[in-house]
């Protein structure tokens, strides 16, 4: 699964953006710096996320959308179109 893969089904399970989930996290005080364990508890325990979903958050909400290049313009199931990630909810993306 790519990386918006895993953006893309967090908000059809949960109803909220990538970039919603940013927000509540800034109001928990989670941010840059933040240790990926209790972003993670707090999107089991809330969200019913699991850990390679809650990664997945952990990420933008702890580095922002810019991930490696590594697997961009790959094939198959972990290759993403962007080196940025679109926070604003799968129905917006210019990049589907």
């Amino acid at each position: 699964m790519s990386f918006q893969a895993y953006l893309d089904t967090i908000e059809t399970k949960t109803g909220l953006t990538p970039r919603q989930f940013i927000a509540l996290a800034e109001e928990r005080g989670f941010g840059a710096g933040t240790k990926a364990t209790p972003i993670l508890q707090w999107l089991k325990d809330d969200y019913d996320l699991g850990r390679g979903h809650g990664m997945a958050l952990v990420h933008v909400i702890t580095k922002g959308p810019k991930i490696s290049d590594t697997h961009v313009g790959r094939s198959g199931p972990h290759g993403d179109k962007s080196d940025e990630l679109w926070l604003d909810g799968a129905a917006t993306n210019p990049h589907p």
